[in-house]
C-alpha cells in the first residue's frame, strides 16, 4: 500500500481503530508503541515524539515509522488527530461571563505563569545566552509556521541593540544563512512544540558545523532542545496537549524579552549607531 493510499485510509478514522487494524502489518518495534498508546491513549497524546519513544522502549524513528506505516504523515498529525479523538466530547462552546472578574482573572493567569517560568529558569543557562548574544559576531534566528513573527521580532529588537542577525520566515533562507554562518555566529532557534522539523534541521546543520545554540521552548524535552546548548523554557507547569492548538505566544515572547532586557547594552548601540533608524523615522510620527 503506498502512501497516498494509506493516507486517504484514516481520513475520518479513529486513531486507535486504525492502530488495531493495521497491528500485524508493522514490525515487532512499532508495535512496542502501538501497544503502549492502545493502552495509554491519554498518556500518549501527552508526549512528544521523543517522550513516547521512552516510555515505548524504542528509538524516536521507530514511533514516526509507525506513524507512516498506519497510513499518517507523521507524528504531529497522528498526535493531533488522537487528542481529537479523545477531546472532542470534552469541549463545547466556552461560555465565559462578560464580566469584569472574567477579564481580570485571565490576566492574573497569564502573570501567574509568567512567575513559574521566572521561577523554573535556571540562571545559569539565561546568563549564557546573554553572554552568545553579546560577543558573537552574528545571530541566525529560525522559526517557522505562526512562530515566524517572533523570529522578525526578535531579530528586529536584536538590531537595536547593535547586534547582527538573520531572520527569515522561508526555512530556505534562514537554512542558507546557518549554512553560510562563521564559527563566531549563533544559532536561536524558537518553537513551542521543539518539534518543528525544518527548525531542527538546521540546528543539526549548525552542530555539523560547531555552532553554539539556544532553544525557546515550552517543552525542554523535545528534539529541538536536545540540540541545543542551552534551552530557554517558555512554560512554567507542563498540560494536556490540547485538540484545539494553541496559537499564543505570549510566553515565547516574555521569554525574549527578558532575554533582550539582560542584553541591552547602550555602549554597543552608540558605537554601533543602532538607534539611527529610529530617529530616521520619528520624521513619520507626529
Amino acid at each position: 500500500m503506498d502512501k497516498s493510499s494509506a493516507k486517504e485510509d484514516v481520513a475520518g478514522r479513529e486513531v486507535l481503530e486504525v492502530i488495531r487494524e493495521k497491528y500485524d502489518e508493522i514490525f515487532s518495534a512499532e508495535k512496542k508503541v502501538a501497544d503502549f498508546i492502545l493502552k495509554n491513549p491519554q498518556k500518549a497524546v501527552d508526549s512528544n515524539v521523543s517522550e513516547l519513544a521512552k516510555k515505548s522502549g524504542v528509538s524516536d524513528a521507530t514511533v514516526i515509522r509507525m506513524c507512516h506505516h498506519i497510513g499518517y504523515a507523521g507524528y504531529y498529525q497522528f498526535r493531533i488527530t488522537l487528542a481529537g479523538d479523545l477531546g472532542r466530547k470534552q469541549y463545547g462552546v466556552d461560555n465565559i461571563p462578560e464580566s469584569k472578574d472574567a477579564v481580570e482573572k485571565r490576566f492574573r493567569e497569564y502573570a501567574e505563569e509568567m512567575l513559574v517560568i521566572g521561577r523554573n529558569m535556571d540562571s545559569d543557562v539565561m546568563w549564557n545566552c546573554v553572554k552568545l548574544l553579546k560577543t558573537c559576531k552574528q545571530a541566525h534566528i529560525m522559526a517557522v509556521g505562526n512562530t515566524s513573527p517572533l523570529a522578525q521580532y526578535m531579530g528586529f529588537r536584536l538590531g537595536r541593540l547593535g547586534i547582527k542577525c538573520t531572520y527569515n520566515v522561508a526555512p530556505e533562507y534562514f537554512m542558507n544563512h546557518v549554512n553560510l554562518a562563521d564559527e563566531e555566529d549563533i544559532l536561536i532557534g524558537i518553537s513551542q512544540s521543539g518539534t518543528s522539523k525544518q527548525v531542527i534541521q538546521g540546528l543539526e546543520l549548525g552542530k555539523e558545523k560547531g555552532l553554539k545554540s539556544m532553544v525557546i521552548t515550552a517543552f525542554p524535552q523535545s528534539p529541538a532542545a536536545a540540540l541545543a546548548d542551552y534551552v530557554l523554557p517558555s512554560a512554567g507547569k507542563e498540560e494536556a496537549f490540547s485538540y484545539y492548538k494553541s496559537y499564543a505566544h505570549l510566553y515565547e515572547t516574555a521569554v525574549i524579552d527578558a532575554l533582550l532586557s539582560f542584553v541591552t547594552n547602550e555602549e554597543l548601540i552608540k558605537t554601533k549607531h543602532a538607534d539611527k533608524p529610529e530617529i530616521m523615522l520619528s520624521e513619520t510620527k507626529m
